[in-house]
């Protein structure tokens, strides 16, 4: 597929420019921060291609990319966790975009049965090894994945 995107242009194009010319890594993707439109709070992270933007942007719905099937997917198109777009920014060089959603169903975008994807924390931080270990938090299920996912 053509992408329906220019080319980025210039440092100042890009950065001051009013022409969304996302600069899509040498995978062709682009990384994709999912928050909460009413909290605020992350929600997930994930990939776009420029298929999947141009459809989020023409549906007002969330598409990406999956690096791991290889595919287009539409969020919430097997769960019914459809995640409605109010608002879609670009960082300032456009190599990331930020999505911000309204989530349809039980307002979880995990496919974990949680509400965000960052449901744990790691502990220790300032110590001396360098390494840490992760303690959950906001980790109550919003839904059973074995009942909304066939695989």
């Amino acid at each position: 597929m053509s992408t329906p995107f220019p080319a980025p242009g210039s440092k100042a194009d890009v950065e001051e420019g009013l022409v969304l010319a996302p600069r899509f890594d040498a995978d062709g993707l682009v990384t994709c921060v999912v928050t909460d439109a009413t909290s605020g709070d992350v929600l997930m992270v994930a990939h776009m291609n420029a298929e999947a933007l141009s459809k989020t942007i023409a549906t007002g719905e969330a598409h990406y990319y999956s690096r791991s099937r290889k595919k287009l997917w539409k969020k919430g198109e097997e769960s019914g966790h459809v995640q409605t777009v109010t608002e879609l920014r670009v960082d300032c060089d456009q190599d990331a975009i930020l999505l911000k959603v309204q989530v349809a169903a039980s307002g979880a975008s995990c496919h974990t049965g949680r509400v965000s994807c960052f449901y744990r924390k790691a502990s220790a931080l300032g110590g001396n090894s360098g390494s840490a270990t992760l303690e959950f938090v906001d980790a109550g299920r919003a839904f059973d994945p074995a009942k909304v996912y066939k695989s």
